[in-house]
């Protein structure tokens, strides 16, 4: 008879938290039952489709087509159902690598500066000096010649004094206009061309991921956008925007400011055209 541990008592412990945690679409199914809601009632409120709801409660992300979009999917969901969405986000993150590293931001369309009218030649004060020459030549010759004559060239040039006031002051003086400024404005952006669209996304009330495309598909901008920033994007035809907390993006389309009341955390694709904007 030996004496020393069991062999029960040599058997490695469990990890009893890794079993212990839920799954992240689990813990969504389980929210949303206690709350009482159908995967339709989800689906009608954060404007996710019902295919991408089932995948993501079955633990299933690759229908969301990639991590940032499946990040801003369970963060809408966990709104939903009354879910904090930071430990499942940084539980997804743990199970699938991390989150990547930020893509560099493409050259976007700016809109474009109104250049000032090119000034022509002053003609007015041409016309201003030439008269002063006729009449000082006409006052010389009435001084030299004296006489009769002399008072009839006096009368001349003295009618003419106020013919040059006349066409001096009948001519209006242009202002000066001002110089154009060096980043674009919401006028500039007003002023756009009208067989263009140009889209300014600005983050004021905190930042998001963004991604813009024109209309051939070639990427814009594909990047977060911190609060206080704006970018400006124009095309010749087509807009299309996914923005991942829509909540915190105020959006001007040709110089309209667009008011969809955009719920926080919602993510949101757009599509604007020229004219008057309507998002599709």
């Amino acid at each position: 008879m030996s004496i020393g541990n069991s062999p029960e008592d040599e058997r490695p412990f469990r990890d009893e938290s890794q079993e212990a945690r839920v799954p992240v679409g689990r813990a969504l199914q389980q929210a949303r039952i206690a709350a009482g809601l159908t995967v339709d009632d989800v689906s009608s409120a954060t404007r996710v489709r019902i295919a991408i709801v089932h995948a993501i409660e079955a633990d299933d992300f690759s229908p969301c087509g990639g991590d940032v979009y499946a990040r801003g999917h369970i963060r809408t969901l966990a709104k939903a159902v009354n879910l904090d969405p930071a430990p499942l986000i940084a539980q997804y993150d743990a199970e699938h690598g991390g989150r990547p590293a930020p893509t560099p931001a493409a050259p976007m369309f700016e809109a474009e500066r109104i250049r000032p009218e090119r000034r022509g030649p002053n003609w007015t004060a041409a016309m201003v000096a030439a008269i002063v020459v006729v009449i000082g030549f006409v006052g010389f010759t009435v001084v030299k010649g004296g006489g009769s004559g002399n008072d009839a060239k006096s009368q001349v040039a003295e009618g003419s004094t106020p013919a040059a006031s006349k066409s001096a002051s009948a001519t209006p003086k242009k202002d000066k206009p001002a110089p154009p400024s060096s980043e674009p404005s919401d006028s500039a952006i007003a002023a756009a061309p009208q067989d263009k669209v140009t889209v300014q996304v600005s983050a004021p009330n905190g930042r998001s991921w963004i991604s813009a495309k024109d209309h051939n598909g070639r990427m814009l901008f594909d990047g977060l956008l911190k609060k206080g920033e704006s970018k400006t994007f124009q095309d010749t035809s087509k807009i299309n925007l996914i923005l991942g907390d829509a909540g915190a993006i105020e959006l001007y389309v040709n110089g309209k400011k667009i008011d969809d009341n955009f719920q926080p955390g919602a993510v949101e694709r757009l599509t604007y055209t020229k004219g008057d904007p309507v998002a599709g």
